[in-house]
């Protein structure tokens, strides 16, 4: 049976309020305050990180502000307990603990899930959820609310299960699951800011790894929480066996796949490379799928499993360098021979053009209009463009073939003209050439 409310509680801290020394104690919850947001100041220092957890993009939004308020009003409490009977604490210590819930419960959501719109609708609930548990602790209202759960009882098993330890379960696996997401944040976040980008295919799986495995335990201490037996997982790793077998073959190929291309190295973030038609930079390499952003900025999504299965050119696997090829026309008549090396010259002056292979201008083919020539020359930088870099090339070799007098022809064509010796007008008008054909 849930016991009834008691106003005594609430009339209490109402006259607690009332007393002339209530000034005091919010001067030293203000003097709390004051001290909390000089020590983070400190300890910040001039930077000004974004989106951190500890200090977030002011010094009051982030985790170790209210930690650090919750910490000293404690401690004030505790100190003047044998003096008066605090009532501005009872309210405060509560205040500061839900703003601290909230805080690490938003920042470590934005930090995991970035730009997901549903993380907004998640910190709205938290935090209404935790408004209105210290409204009920204030107001002496909880003892009552939470007998009244225990109240609304099921049977789950051989056990029974309560409203009271559900809602209990639910909190410790939300903070449980938040801070797995924000040990794993971290760890991943160190993991790639360290080393060489040699081996950054192996810290991202590194990473990925350290995430499930945190994100299994979590779940495992967040289902013994709620109140589940972890002995009926046995029945759900069988039934995930059987939908993994059926319908989700294809997203655990995925899965299998991101790992398969992590530890063989084969395609690593950074390398440029061609997936059908589709041809840019890898950027992300997830568990699922990998991102590959194109030089126009376009991003496609290639499933992990495509890049195992089918053919995929990497220009980045074992040599960075690319060749580049452009076509040039010049009239009959040039001098080839004596043109190739200033073109050659040209072109190894263009800033990204590498010099070992050097650049090389070869007669092509000799077309209807003109002498062909093919100009060949290799970058080692293809994430910076390639379309840039032959346009500068372009440019340089139309100024050499202008400081040489060499024609760009344009097309031409010959027409041969037939004129007959004689003629005669038949009777119906016509004009008809006889005799042989006069030469041209």
């Amino acid at each position: 049976m849930s016991r009834p409310f008691d106003p005594r509680q609430l009339t209490e801290l109402v006259t607690e309020f009332a007393r002339p020394g209530i000034l005091a104690e919010l001067a030293i919850l203000a003097c709390c305050l004051v001290a909390a947001w000089i020590v983070v100041r400190l300890i910040r220092g001039r930077s000004r990180p974004v989106g951190s957890v500890w200090f977030g993009n002011r010094i009051v939004d982030g985790v170790l502000f209210p930690v650090l308020a919750l910490a000293f009003a404690y401690a004030a409490r505790v100190a003047l307990a044998p003096v008066i009977k605090p009532a501005v604490f009872k309210v405060a210590i509560p205040i500061l603990l839900s703003l601290a819930i909230i805080r690490l419960s938003a920042r470590v959501l934005r930090r995991t899930f970035p730009g997901v719109r549903w993380v907004r609708i998640v910190e709205r609930s938290i935090s209404w959820l935790a408004w209105i548990a210290v409204v009920l602790w204030v107001t002496g209202v909880s003892p009552m609310v939470l007998d009244a759960m225990d109240d609304v009882r099921w049977k789950v098993g051989n056990g029974q299960m309560t409203l009271r330890n559900l809602l209990e379960g639910a909190v410790t696996a939300g903070i449980v699951l938040v801070l797995a997401l924000w040990v794993s944040a971290a760890i991943e976040k160190k993991l790639l800011s360290t080393g060489s980008g040699h081996d950054l295919s192996l810290r991202k799986i590194a990473a990925n790894v350290v995430r499930v495995l945190l994100l299994f335990v979590g779940l495992l201490l967040a289902l013994s929480a709620v109140g589940i037996d972890l002995t009926a997982l046995s029945f759900l790793g069988g039934a995930i066996g059987v939908g993994l077998g059926f319908g989700l073959q294809k997203i655990a190929a995925n899965y299998i796949s991101g790992f398969v291309i992590l530890a063989e190295r084969s395609l690593r973030i950074g390398d440029m490379v061609k997936v059908d038609t589709f041809e840019g930079r890898i950027t992300d390499i997830r568990t699922r799928y990998t991102l590959i952003r194109s030089l126009s900025g376009r991003e496609a999504i290639v499933p992990n499993e495509t890049l195992i299965t089918t053919r995929v050119e990497n220009s980045s696997l074992a040599d960075p360098r690319v060749l580049i090829q452009s076509n040039v026309l010049i009239a009959y008549g040039s001098d080839v021979r004596a043109l190739q090396p200033k073109l050659e010259q040209a072109i190894r002056a263009v800033a990204r053009v590498i010099e070992d292979p050097g650049p090389g201008v070869q007669l092509a083919a000799f077309s209807a209009d003109g002498m062909e020539l093919v100009i060949n020359f290799w970058i080692s930088d293809p994430e910076n463009g390639q379309g840039n870099v032959k346009s500068e090339v372009n440019l340089a070799v139309l100024e050499v073939l202008k400081r040489e007098g060499v024609e760009i022809p344009f097309p031409q064509r010959v027409v041969h003209a037939v004129l007959s010796r004689e003629r005669r007008e038949p009777p119906d008008g016509r004009i008809v050439a006889t005799g042989p054909p006069a030469p041209s």
